[in-house]
């Protein structure tokens, strides 16, 4: 069955909305077990093929922070977000949506370094000199300082990228002098696994290292952030001191059931 545009905006607004209240309520009650403040975590949308009526959903709802694993991607889809939003203001002057803040959390090459620079606001997934090199030259040249987060391989998996964690300290000392870059803290990727408990010594791993290496390397306040945790896992990651969760198939459940 064929819906109008205007009804299936409705029916995917709800489901979006439904899901990130029920989220945010599990990400308050992590928190709350273990005597965080929930308001101190943020939720990672991460969109991938989501439409773009539910980028603009996520928007109305005050949800700003939107990630990608594929810098093409994200590159593509900020500016048609952007278009997208110049459209709109023209039209509807009365209310005008929050900016997007791009997250890149997917492995980076170095060749997608210049377009992708001037639109993202955090790299999740800083793991080599020669990246960082790339990463500061460019953000030179724009006048930028850009925020980064170095990536662990915690769980020692040979598929995954991100530094082992005992080269985690050598990359930040290289990188911390570096006037274009600014080191936010760490990420990781947990195991897929079905038991989300399953998780959790990686998660701690990742905990005991941010503190390691701040004490260490003298990092300041902006080195503040803990990206991990994902749609089956993010209740442990933010029992184990998360301040990001990367949350994309929860957040999206039950889109693909309403017809186009």
């Amino acid at each position: 069955m064929i819906q109008p545009a205007a009804a299936r905006n409705t029916v995917i607004k709800k489901v979006i909305t439904d899901n990130l209240t029920r989220i945010k309520n599990e990400i308050a009650q992590a928190a709350v077990t273990a005597g965080r403040e929930p308001e101190r975590i943020r939720v990672l949308a991460v969109t991938k093929s989501m439409p773009l009526e539910a980028i603009r959903v996520l928007l109305e709802l005050g949800q700003i922070d939107l990630g990608e694993s594929q810098a093409q991607q994200l590159v593509q889809r900020a500016g048609m977000v952007q278009e997208q939003l110049s459209r709109r203001s023209i039209h509807d002057t009365s209310q005008g949506l929050a900016k997007p803040l791009w997250h890149m959390i997917g492995h980076l090459q170095r060749n997608k370094v210049k377009p992708l620079l001037p639109i993202v606001q955090y790299i999740h997934s800083m793991d080599t000199l020669r990246l960082a090199e790339e990463i500061n030259s460019f953000g030179s040249k724009i006048n930028k300082v850009q925020d980064v987060l170095v990536e662990v391989n915690c769980s020692g998996e040979e598929q995954k990228y991100g530094l082992p964690v005992a080269a985690v300290g050598h990359l930040i000392e290289q990188i911390s002098t570096m006037p274009n870059m600014r080191i936010c803290g760490l990420m990781t990727m947990a195991p897929q696994v079905s038991d989300a408990e399953k998780t959790r010594p990686v998660f701690e791993r990742l905990y005991e290292l941010f503190l390691e290496v701040k004490v260490d390397y003298r990092l300041g306040k902006e080195f503040e952030h803990l990206s991990m945790g994902m749609s089956q896992d993010y209740q442990v990651a933010v029992e184990c001191g998360a301040t990001i969760v990367r949350i994309g198939s929860a957040l999206f459940e039950g889109i693909d059931k309403i017809s186009e």
